[in-house]
């Protein structure tokens, strides 16, 4: 049975009976205690001041002084622990003025010896362990509390320098101002993006150690989620000469239930260290599914010929902030979290993540996922083919506009990224629906359409039926790493000229680009059709950071847009009440003079015409806050010309 173990201050001037009653406290079973001993008033004060003991024992007559005073000066005091009165006889009138002032109990020194002594003190040791857990969770959850607000404010305080790094950077690359530094700029984006994700891995185990992380599970076609991966991880392969292969084991659940944004994450971490920590040799993705034997799992998993792990370290790569000595003295990049965040996703998502390595031969990370039993039967064979990796090529520059449309802001960044390495004007859009609207619009005469197939809102099918019908006689071309057998027949037959499978390849693109341009200028098979004018757009936006503010004005520039900003609540509220023309108003959620949210209700009140508002805060915001007050989108800083450029295209709004 456990022992206890309890601190007693004894308060008693009378020795023989402090022999006594110690004699009776060793009798009590289960329990161990250390034994303070008083004799004075003042010495009972000052232990009682200072909350060290769990119980305290007090003679009611202490030469001049009665323990009534001792008790109302220790509650003066701020004494929190609990007094047991002793006194030489019984005496209801003293129990009862005891028990008023604040005492636990009250007993004789007669009953030392019976069973209410050791039912007092164990009641007094209960009611202590009682409010220390009490305390302690208290503690807790300020502690949490705190904590959250500290991360919420490190977030915002840190997004809001990384909108104008970024942002300023974007802007010059894609400007005609700073022609020869763009290496130099470049390496700021690419730098202020790798800070930008240590903070998201720092803010995403926060989030995990709160529990306030939530999976979002939905069917997932799990050939295009995959082909998706691998489209990203082509070029980080390739820029080191590392050949990358995919692996299917049997045939595979054509869709999964998972949350794809988490499951995602996981993987792409586990190649990009794959990938990184490789010098020379291969990086595979491998999928195996036994409907036979193991019909409820799936395993993926990520190996590779790279440095290895030595056994010493294997039990500790998943735990926060933990780094391997010898890649920390390479240099190598990173906060040491991405496994540890990896490990708590998969375990959220009931699956395990494990791994298997050899010193100088390399590493093989498995994850296994349940399967839900509707997804056990409808399996697919998947082959996706990945060419070998070709040397750095110059390319003849194209000319053109092209609009590539992926749900993925990753995947519609790498090819925007290889269009505009060809020369080639680029646009974007992130569903079937906001290709649709640009299309529509003329906004920027595009030449020629990438679009993915799998997408949110509007798919690519969906989408090209709804192009072609306005008109749209230009090449557009299937993005999908699903290329079954007679697919790329439905496909023509919907109206794609042509089908890109992923990963995608900056070669193979270049070619079917130039391919497809060439033929298009020859045949000047440009079909007209009538595009609305486009409508103007006049934008306010309430950011008390002036470079982000500027730099917001800036980017809408770029875009044709007409854009002011304000720095506080006060004066977007002035704006508002002397100008109902605005179309959009970006709020910032923290305002030095005023609550952002409330902002938004005051816009409410002063535009009488719906108006479109787009929260812009350093932290996330839940749909029920954004429903309450009208929000129609939350922006996450730092805001980028994609975003904007995201909302502009897929919104219109009325002429000023």
């Amino acid at each position: 049975m456990e022992v206890k173990s309890a601190r007693i201050l004894f308060v008693e001037d009378d020795e023989d009976d402090y022999i006594l009653t110690v004699e009776q406290l060793e009798k009590l079973d289960n329990y161990h205690f250390e034994i303070d001993w008083v004799t004075t008033r003042d010495e009972a004060l000052h232990k009682l001041q200072c909350n060290e003991h769990d119980i305290c024992l007090l003679d009611h007559q202490l030469g001049a002084y009665t323990g009534l005073d001792v008790l109302h000066q220790a509650n003066e005091l701020g004494s929190h622990v609990p007094i047991i009165m002793l006194t030489g006889q019984p005496d209801e009138e003293l129990d009862k003025l005891a028990l008023d002032g604040g005492a636990a109990d009250f007993l004789s020194k007669g009953e030392i010896s019976d069973a209410r002594f050791a039912r007092a003190i164990r009641y007094a040791i209960s009611r202590v362990e009682v409010q220390k857990a009490r305390q302690q969770s208290i503690d807790a959850q300020t502690e949490s509390r705190s904590k959250d607000r500290f991360i919420a404010h490190l977030s915002h305080e840190l997004r809001t320098p990384l909108t104008s790094i970024l942002g300023y950077a974007e802007l010059l690359i894609n400007s005609d101002k700073a022609n020869q530094a763009h290496e130099e700029l470049s390496a700021i984006l690419n730098n202020g993006n790798h800070l930008l994700s240590l903070l998201n891995d720092i803010l995403d185990l926060s989030k995990i150690a709160a529990g306030k992380l939530q999976l979002k599970s939905e069917s997932v076609m799990f050939s295009s989620f995959i082909g998706d991966i691998l489209t990203l991880m082509y070029v980080p392969a390739a820029s080191k000469g590392l050949a990358l292969h995919c692996e299917c084991i049997n045939r595979i659940p054509k869709n999964i239930i998972t949350d794809p944004t988490r499951l995602r994450q996981v993987i792409i971490n586990l190649m990009y260290n794959a990938i990184k920590f490789t010098q020379k040799g291969s990086v595979t993705l491998k999928i195996e599914y036994d409907q036979i034997t193991s019909p409820e799992l799936l395993k993926i998993s990520v190996s590779d010929t790279g440095v290895g792990i030595p056994k010493k370290d294997l039990d500790s790569i998943f735990t926060p902030f933990q780094q391997l000595e010898k890649v920390a003295m390479k240099g190598e990049a990173g906060s040491g979290l991405g496994l540890a965040i990896s490990n708590e996703l998969i375990r959220r998502m009931d699956g395990e993540i494990s791994v298997e390595s050899e010193v100088n031969k390399g590493s093989t990370f498995t994850v296994i996922l349940p399967l839900a039993p509707s997804c056990r039967s409808d399996l697919e064979s998947l082959e996706i083919g990945i060419s070998d990796i070709q040397p750095k090529q110059e390319y003849a520059p194209l000319q053109g506009s092209v609009l590539v449309v992926d749900d993925l802001k990753d995947i519609r960044q790498l090819v925007g990224g290889m269009c505009r390495s060809y020369g080639l004007n680029v646009s974007y859009a992130k569903n079937g629906q906001q290709a649709v609207t640009i299309i529509e619009s003329g906004e920027h005469n595009i030449d020629l359409v990438i679009m993915d197939i799998h997408m949110p809102v509007m798919d690519g099918k969906q989408a090209i039926v709804n192009i072609r019908k306005q008109g749209f006689a230009k090449p557009i071309f299937a993005l999908t790493a699903a290329r079954m057998k007679g697919s790329d027949k439905e496909l023509k037959q919907l109206g794609f000229n042509n089908v890109i499978s992923k990963p995608v390849r900056q070669t193979e693109l270049y070619d079917q680009l130039a391919d497809s341009l060439a033929r298009q200028k020859q045949e000047n098979n440009n079909h007209s059709y009538h595009v609305p004018e486009r409508l103007s757009n006049h934008v306010l936006i309430v950011e008390d950071d002036k470079d982000a503010a500027e730099l917001i004005v800036l980017l809408l520039q770029s875009l044709k847009i007409n854009a002011e900003a304000v720095l506080n609540y006060q004066s977007g509220l002035q704006k508002l009440s002397n100008n109902n023309n605005y179309t959009h108003v970006f709020v910032d959620k923290n305002l030095p003079d005023g609550d952002g949210l409330e902002l938004i209700k005051q816009i409410e009140a002063l535009c009488p015409d719906p108006i479109d508002i787009s929260l812009v805060s350093g932290e996330e915001v839940d749909s029920d806050t954004a429903a309450k007050y009208g929000i129609n989108r939350s922006l996450l800083k730092p805001i980028n010309l994609e975003q904007l450029r995201s909302i502009f295209s897929s919104t219109k709004h009325k002429e000023i």
